[in-house]
């Protein structure tokens, strides 16, 4: 992903609107990035900024902005997981039809 498409991507990122995919590679691009880390970072400032003030809240954006990307990698790793997981059950599957295929066509 390069700097553009990540900068096109940051309003989806804090609608939490990318999938698994996309999400990867934007937080990788970020983590890389300091340029568009910052963007990130002003762009969710202004974001939740306004709408705190609004409500009248306290609050520490940049530590909110540090648990959304925290967040966002603990998805990847469950996404991963999952995906890790589905290719098991797959073997396995395919691995019983071979033994199952074997154990028929030997009778």
């Amino acid at each position: 992903m390069n700097c553009n498409e990540a900068e096109k991507k940051i309003p989806s990122f804090l609608r939490d609107d990318l999938d698994s995919s996309r999400l990867e590679e934007f937080v990788e691009h970020i983590e890389n990035c300091p340029e568009c880390k910052e963007e990130l970072s002003i762009q969710f400032l202004v974001v939740e900024g306004l709408e705190r003030l609004e409500g009248g809240n306290n609050f520490n954006l940049q530590e909110e902005l540090l648990m959304k990307l925290e967040d966002a990698e603990h998805r990847i790793g469950v996404h991963r997981m999952l995906w890790y997981i589905l290719l098991c059950l797959e073997a396995a599957v395919v691995t019983a039809i071979i033994v199952a295929l074997c154990v028929v066509f030997r009778m």
